[in-house]
């Protein structure tokens, strides 16, 4: 059985005490946290220090959190705290970042073996740790959702890092799903019949407010796909299941929904930062 620990607070400064229980088989950490400093950017600098070593080659995300990591690991390198490591950049934005904070870069392909990964999510779900990524943040990240899911899910461990509302259960809102172009309208159609009543299907148009259709400028990936929104507007009972249910729809190429076993979620609240890792039940005392 697959199990999420217990929620992990993370002080700002103070050395981390760990105390384990075995019959519950979680961990935590406890202490306080500085509220002048913002808790996502200890999120993001909590992450570079507990799981960046050197030598390692690193899935560098995208995103508000994921540019702070970014930044802060170009700093632990110009420093000498950290040496040889290499970025893979996930989009554009990532691949700027990491070149102003002088990170070596590597690019993704096929077999490319990653130790581990950082990336922004969209939401979490409470639990499972299933991650939606995708959802729209700005038009540059369009084209990116293949790459960031493929180099999340090629790390031998990865941290998602979201700030508390973005960790729940019965998440709603939109999963992007890729389609093959030439036949969209009748996956859509599928996909709405799949969900009726509880979720409307848009497919994404390169500018706003160009209808469920997407209007003369319908988004068209590098790769040649459609991005259909799948808005759901009641709580989903299972990410899983939504994740199986559109895998055997025939034209969907992918969807922003990651299920990755080796996965921790970094969550900034406003007065901590805790960390929730998903782990078997077989593994005693948690880490």
């Amino acid at each position: 059985m697959v199990i999420a620990t217990a929620s992990t607070p993370f002080s700002l400064s103070s050395s981390l005490v760990f105390t384990r229980r075995r019959n519950s088989k979680r961990f935590s950490v406890t202490a306080s946290l500085s509220p002048e400093v913002s808790p996502l950017l200890r999120a993001a600098h909590h992450t570079v220090d507990k799981y960046v070593k050197s030598g390692m080659i690193i899935g560098l995300g995208s995103g508000e959190a994921s540019d702070m990591a970014i930044r802060y690991l170009g700093h632990q390198l110009r420093s000498g705290s950290l040496q040889n490591v290499v970025g893979v950049p996930m989009s554009a934005r990532s691949a700027s970042e990491a070149a102003k904070s002088g990170i070596p870069l590597e690019y993704f392909r096929d077999g490319f073996q990653i130790d581990f990964a950082f990336h922004d999510a969209d939401a979490v779900e409470e639990n499972t740790l299933i991650a939606v990524i995708g959802r729209r943040r700005s038009s540059q990240e369009d084209d990116y959702i293949l790459k960031q899911k493929s180099i999340v899910k090629a790390a031998d461990e990865a941290v998602f890092i979201i700030k508390e509302e973005q960790y729940k259960a019965g998440l709603e809102g939109s999963i992007p799903v890729l389609v093959q172009s030439l036949n969209w309208l009748a996956i859509a159609e599928e996909i709405d019949d799949l969900y009726l009543g509880d979720a409307e299907v848009w497919r994404r148009a390169s500018v706003e407010n160009e209808g469920p259709l997407g209007g003369n400028f319908p988004i068209v990936t590098s790769d040649g796909h459609n991005i259909l929104d799948v808005i759901f507007t009641t709580p989903i009972p299972s990410l899983a299941d939504v994740a199986t249910s559109l895998d055997k729809i025939d034209g969907v190429v992918d969807h922003g929904l990651i299920i990755k076993t080796r996965c921790t979620v970094m969550i900034a609240e406003e007065t901590e930062v805790r960390s929730v890792t998903l782990q078997t039940s077989a593994v005693e005392g948690g880490v």
